[in-house]
Parts: structure tokens; C-alpha cells; sequence
């Protein structure tokens, strides 16, 4: 049986691969000083957080499990409801129950069904860090990470990979690039490197070590930039997965599944799913206090960064445009996916042009600011949009538009009003088959589902979500859109005229 697992796992080997030949987005050649200082955008003075920096955590409300715990598999051809209750050791009428079917022979390849667990073993009740430490959020708004880190003459200080397209990058610089693309915690990839592999002080860590450093042992995955895409998305699968109620145990490596304490909150149930791949739940825990006493090690107090609200209130949300521009129709092929990677929520949805059968040539179409705002981050395929001008990611309302090709592409810094061009669709950036516009959103650095108590509103189409990732729909009055990855009416988009 195919897992979900093994699907992620899928696509971040894709986006992998597609990161080492992804072109700067910039048309001019940027110095790699930049990356420190534009990326993290430490130097300028700290921005004022759209949040309350708190020396303690407030108190938490308690997560009540449904009265069934249950994990989700997608039908594979071929499979029965019988092998698959035989595989689970129960019985197929507890199987249609869970599933409310009362057909057995009522199968099609990707309908997801819930799968019963039984039993799993509750998970440690420790809090290990704030919400606002496992997102790129307010509490970096003073963190550069390549001054917090020369202080320590590990392996990481000499650590470079060359690139296929030439490029030499350095430790400090990959973590820095991990951390923007899937807006997670620098503070927290730096101390499960130190606690897993002693990168930070070890000058000579063992082979193994230096290989597989996060501790993903697996073929196809060595190197610190391979090993950092498997966490950061484990990291958001966990985090996400809490914050939404949409997950409630997770797997280690021997099979057996873990509840996630009622007590916990979204951050530390995030490191609690990407440590989740340890041997046993002895070795599990073991993790879990090496990595704690390690970040007091590093950094001190973790709830000391503490952020609070991360989320606006229900509705609060900035009025957006369909991003291309007026009189074009463009045809809506993504339903709600994951923002950066599977793990980060369902924040955005996919546009592709007219241009039919295009593949991954450049468009010749451009994508348009759907907000005025100003340029932050524009490098790989990859722009983000800040809306509150204060100079930093971490904050406030960022729009993601990625898949930008390099030619043409707006630049770091620059001011932008709601329908400026920004660039052409393309396949840079990410795993793609064709040319097309991936839009996200994020607030004070949390990935907003589309479909939410902030809604993705584009020139008033409201996102709908549907049972799986890229399913979905748009809603504007009583029209309605469906994601299709073809040019149909169902799914085309007029941005109309004034």
C-alpha cells in the first residue's frame, strides 16, 4: 500500500532537484552578500510586530480527540476493502462503519478512506517552544543568521555545496534559504542540526553525520540541503496538522503510531513530527530532550521569543485581485495545496494561461501584483510580496507568487500598485509540468489556508477546498469555478475591466 508518506517524500525530491537548477529570478547577476542581509533583512531596524512579545507562553486550550482516531489513505488501483482490512488486521465491517459505506465493492482509485487506529500510545506533554519560534515570524526580526552562528567553528562554518548550475553556497546560506521558502524557525533548523549531527561545534563530525546530518538516512538525500527540505516540511506537516485540527498522530519509524498530547500546542507538535522517524518511542523521546536542552544550549529561554497572536482575528484579511491582468482569462487548475512543500496547509491555488499546450516555455503572459505593496524576496522562481512595508517577511500579510521565470522578473526592493507586472508564469522554482501561477499567502509567517476564517478572496472569487489537496473550487455569488488541469469553462477566469 502506497502511503502519504511516501508521496511527500515524492514531491520534495522533486523540488529538490528543481532548487539545484533553478536560475536566480533577478535578470542581473545579485552578490551572495545579499543573501544575509536582503533575505533575512536583519540589518535594517526592527519592524514593529503585528503581535505582543511575551516572556511566557499564555495559557493553551486543551485539543479533544474525535472518539476515533483515524489516518487517511487514497485508493490505489487494484486495492479491495477487503486486503485493505486484512492489511489492517480488522474487519471489513468496521472498515465501512469508520467510512460510512455500505457497499464493499464501492472503490475507485483516489477515494480516500479513513483508516482506523488502534490504540496508539500518547505522546510526551512537554511544551517545548512557542508557535512563533517554528514559523518565520516577528520574533526574527533581529536574527542574522550568519553573525549568530560564527561563533560556533563546527562543520557548518566550512560546509558548501556546488550546485548544478554552478552556484557554491555555504551552510549559513542554504539554512537561510530553507527558512524563507517554507517560512520555518532558523533558531529551530540550527539546533536539530547541533542536536542531531553537532554540526555547530564539531568540526569533524563522523561520516554518517555529515551525510545525513537531520538524520534522514535514506538514498537520494544526503547533504544539508536535501536533509533540510525533508524537515522543514516535516516541521509544517506537524505544525499545521495541530493548528487546524487536522492531525492527531503521527508514525515512527518501527510502524507503531503516537497520539499527540492534548496539551501540546502547534510548534512543539511540529518537531514532534519531523524527530517522528526514530526507531522506537525510546529513541523518540531521547530526541525530543536532546533537541530541547540543545536550544537552551544555542539560543536560551525559547518562550523569551514568544509572539502573540499569530493569526489576525477571523475575517481580517486584505482585499485582494485575480493576479494577471484585466480583459485576460486565465484558467483555474489548483484547488487549495500546500503553500511550500505538502506540509504547510492548504494555502494556495495554481492559474495557468491560455496558452495551450505551452509546457514549460516561458509564458508570454505576465503575472500582476494582486496588492500594492513591496518586493521582498525575489530570487529562483520565487517573489514574495510584503503588504505593510516595514521591510520583513516576518510580519504582517506576504503574498507568494511562485513559478516566476528569471526573464523579466521584478526585483528585490522594488514598490508595487495592484496590477503592476511582475513577471511570466513558468516551471522555475519547484517540481512543474507546465508553465503556471502558484499564489499563496502567509501572516506573520503562518501559511492561511484558502479555505478558512481567511479566505483567499481574489477579485471576489472565495476559495473553496475540496477532500483532497488540489481539489477545490471558486465561488463568486451564485458562479462557481471547479480546478481543472485543462481550458474548459468550467475553470476559466475572466479578470474583468473597470
Amino acid at each position: 500500500m502506497k502511503s502519504s508518506l511516501i508521496r511527500r517524500k515524492l514531491w520534495l525530491s522533486l523540488l529538490f532537484l528543481s532548487q539545484l537548477l533553478a536560475a536566480a529570478c533577478n535578470s542581473s547577476p545579485r552578490p551572495e552578500a545579499t543573501l544575509s542581509t536582503s533575505l533575512l533583512l536583519a540589518t535594517q531596524p526592527a519592524p514593529t510586530a503585528t503581535g505582543t512579545p511575551l516572556l511566557t507562553s499564555t495559557p493553551r486550550p486543551t485539543r479533544q480527540p474525535p472518539a476515533q482516531l483515524t489516518r487517511t489513505y487514497a485508493v490505489q488501483a487494484g486495492d479491495t476493502l477487503s486486503g485493505i482490512a486484512a492489511y489492517l488486521s480488522i474487519s471489513v465491517d468496521e472498515l465501512l462503519e469508520t467510512n460510512e459505506l455500505t457497499n464493499a465493492d464501492q472503490l475507485w482509485s483516489g477515494q480516500l478512506l479513513k483508516l482506523p487506529l488502534q490504540s496508539p500510545v500518547v505522546g510526551p506533554e512537554t511544551v517545548l517552544l512557542p508557535d512563533s519560534e517554528l514559523v518565520y515570524s516577528p520574533a526574527f526580526a533581529n536574527f542574522e543568521l550568519r553573525t549568530a552562528t560564527a561563533q560556533y567553528s563546527g562543520y557548518f562554518q566550512t560546509y558548501t555545496e556546488t550546485l548544478v548550475t554552478g552556484e557554491v553556497v555555504t551552510g549559513p546560506e542554504i539554512v537561510t534559504r530553507i527558512a524563507i521558502q517554507y517560512s520555518v524557525g532558523p533558531r529551530v533548523l540550527l539546533a536539530l542540526l547541533e542536536a542531531e549531527s553537532g554540526w555547530l561545534t564539531n568540526p569533524h563530525p563522523p561520516p554518517v553525520a555529515r551525510e545525513y546530518p537531520l538524520g534522514h538516512v535514506r538514498d537520494g538525500w544526503e547533504g544539508l540541503t536535501a536533509q533540510l527540505h525533508w524537515t522543514a516540511d516535516d516541521l509544517n506537516a506537524g505544525f499545521y496538522g495541530w493548528l487546524f485540527n487536522d492531525l492527531w498522530t503521527f508514525r515512527l519509524a518501527d510502524r507503531s503510531y503516537v497520539q499527540f498530547a492534548a496539551n501540546l500546542n502547534a510548534g512543539t507538535a511540529g518537531v514532534q513530527r519531523a524527530l517522528a522517524d526514530s526507531a522506537d518511542f525510546t529513541a523518540f523521546q531521547e530526541r525530543l530532550q536532546k533537541f530541547e536542552s540543545t536550544y537552551y544550549r544555542l539560543w536560551g529561554n525559547p518562550f523569551s521569543y514568544t509572539v502573540e497572536p499569530l493569526l489576525p482575528p477571523a475575517g481580517d484579511i486584505p482585499a485582494l485581485a485575480l493576479p494577471w491582468a484585466q480583459g485576460e482569462t486565465w484558467y483555474f487548475t489548483g484547488g487549495p495545496h500546500g503553500g511550500w512543500g505538502e506540509g504547510s496547509a492548504r494555502a494556495a491555488l495554481d492559474f495557468a494561461t491560455g496558452e495551450r499546450d505551452w509546457g514549460c516555455r516561458v509564458s508570454q503572459q505576465w503575472v500582476t501584483a494582486a496588492a500594492a505593496g513591496q518586493i521582498a524576496y525575489s530570487r529562483e522562481g520565487l517573489i514574495l510580496q510584503e503588504l505593510d512595508h516595514d521591510e520583513f517577511i516576518g510580519t504582517g500579510w506576504v503574498l507568494i507568487y511562485m513559478h516566476i521565470a528569471a526573464q523579466d522578473c521584478v526585483v528585490t526592493g522594488a514598490l508595487v500598485e495592484r496590477g503592476d507586472m511582475l513577471g511570466h508564469p513558468s516551471c522555475e522554482g519547484g517540481p512543474a509540468t507546465a508553465s503556471h501561477l502558484h499564489f499563496a499567502r502567509r501572516y506573520n509567517g503562518v501559511w492561511v489556508p484558502a479555505d478558512s476564517p481567511w479566505p483567499l478572496i481574489l477579485s471576489g472569487w472565495r476559495a473553496k477546498a475540496g477532500a483532497r489537496s488540489y481539489d477545490g473550487a471558486l465561488q463568486k455569488g451564485e458562479f462557481i469555478k471547479t480546478a481543472e488541469e485543462d481550458w474548459l469553462n468550467d475553470n476559466a477566469l475572466l479578470h474583468p475591466r473597470p
